[in-house]
């Protein structure tokens, strides 16, 4: 059934498919949900995600150790995969379904034992997942397709995830689009492990010893450099996702169900986009490449400040599209460049503990987010939906394009100071 996919760029996009568009429903609406329709205050939903934080600083290297140790008939990374759908579609559910009357810190408690729960379970998922790219596709060229192809798959389901989402929820509520979801998950993420055969040379070698493994991780500046560099413009995805139902109601001051229309002009812009940056990719130095695709994200943003109507809010959308399909498509090339040079050094294939560690730093985004929400929400006086300050109209212009352009501008600083040499270390099969 699996034989002409097998470790194809298609059926390992598959997965990208599968955890992007829960993912995705997750990132744009919870913050929605339990701030906006369920009156979570600010302060305390900020809380939760520094909560979440110290856990996940414990979890991501750690389950990243683990899966590198992993030794099976199978593989290393299939059995984590495998394992955590079930998990992983309960916490989904979970997220989404909070009981009725529940408020105040009760609605807190809810939101962090959800959270917590939802988080650990995708950190695996992503984790092993990401592993195995490295591994699958050798070398810069294969990496770029197969980069593509990911990326295309992502950007459908990100417009799954974020068009179809208030549609669903407006029709079965969130607790049923939760459960849609995660069904829709479960079939495809199990069509994507089918299809996976992982390297056996790369399973067999030994693992380095725990505090070598975090010793030589430490060491590698590169990979730190590169790491919070994609961090500020990763906040930047995460934010502007988040934001989006709050600028169409505040800002563009159009109805919830157009939302659909205004997150899917956005998103369908960067399907044909991403193909202009694999063949722009392709002809350039993969950090030089990588740097671009963060300048251009960073003009991007700056259109979303005018808009004040669903047709100004699109066109601002679609020009959004040309920076995020870059973003989606350069980094995983330079990341896989990074690991190339590990394993010439170490003689060993850890894919899974830079994904994890990779992992922390970038999801750590998630907090400077919900920290920027926070400080921004009390500079203009926004608490809630229930008590939304003089001002919303300016929070929220202010959160999806000043604060997106000022994270880019970091992270286009920081990417100068990722240096690596050029050339091919790992041939390509």
């Amino acid at each position: 059934m699996f034989g002409k996919g097998k470790n194809s760029p298609a059926m390992y996009a598959l997965g990208m498919l599968a955890m992007m568009i829960p993912s995705q429903a997750f990132s744009s609406f919870y913050s929605y949900y339990y701030v906006e329709k369920l009156g979570l205050g600010l302060g305390l939903a900020t809380l939760a995600r520094t909560i979440f934080l110290v856990w996940d600083a414990a979890n991501q290297p750690l389950f990243g150790y683990w899966s590198d140790r992993t030794d099976t008939k199978y593989g290393r990374r299939r059995p984590w995969i495998v394992g955590a759908i079930p998990l992983f579609m309960l916490s989904f559910i979970l997220v989404f379904s909070v009981p009725e009357g529940l408020q105040g810190y009760g609605l807190f408690a809810w939101f962090l034992i959800a959270l917590v729960f939802y988080e650990a379970v995708a950190t695996v998922l992503w984790v092993n997942y990401g592993a195995l790219f490295p591994e699958l596709f050798r070398g810069n060229a294969q990496r770029a397709k197969a980069s593509a192809v990911q990326q295309g798959f992502q950007i459908v389901a990100l417009l799954i995830g974020t068009a179809a989402t208030p549609l669903l929820f407006a029709a079965i509520g969130f607790n049923g689009m939760s459960i849609v979801y995660a069904l829709v998950f479960a079939v495809l993420m199990l069509l994507f492990a089918g299809s996976v055969r992982e390297d056996e040379e790369a399973r067999r070698t030994p693992p380095l010893p725990f505090k070598e493994a975090f010793r030589e991780t430490l060491k590698n500046g590169a990979f730190w450099t590169f790491n919070v560099a994609n961090s500020f413009a990763q906040t930047v995805n995460g934010l502007l996702s988040s934001m989006i139902p709050f600028y169409a109601k505040y800002v563009l001051k159009i109805p919830e169900a157009q939302v659909t229309i205004l997150l899917a002009a956005m998103f369908v812009s960067v399907i044909p986009l991403v193909g202009v940056w694999y063949r722009l990719i392709r002809k350039m130095d993969p950090v030089k490449g990588w740097r671009l695709s963060l300048i251009a994200y960073g003009l991007s943003v700056i259109p979303l400040w005018f808009g004040n109507s669903l047709a100004t809010g699109i066109a601002a959308g679609i020009l959004v599209g040309f920076g995020l399909a870059g973003f989606f498509v350069t980094p995983p090339i330079v990341s896989g460049m990074i690991i190339d040079r590990d394993y010439e050094k170490t003689g060993r294939r850890r894919e899974g503990i830079y994904t994890a560690v990779s992992g922390f730093i970038t999801r750590s985004s998630g907090l400077i987010s919900a920290l920027a929400f926070l400080v921004v929400g009390i500079l203009f006086g926004y608490e809630s939906g229930d008590n939304p300050g003089p001002n919303p109209e300016a929070t929220f212009r202010t959160l999806i394009s000043v604060v997106p352009l000022g994270l880019i501008a970091i992270s286009v600083a920081v990417s100068f100071f990722v240096k690596l040499d050029k050339g091919e270390p790992a041939k390509e099969r």
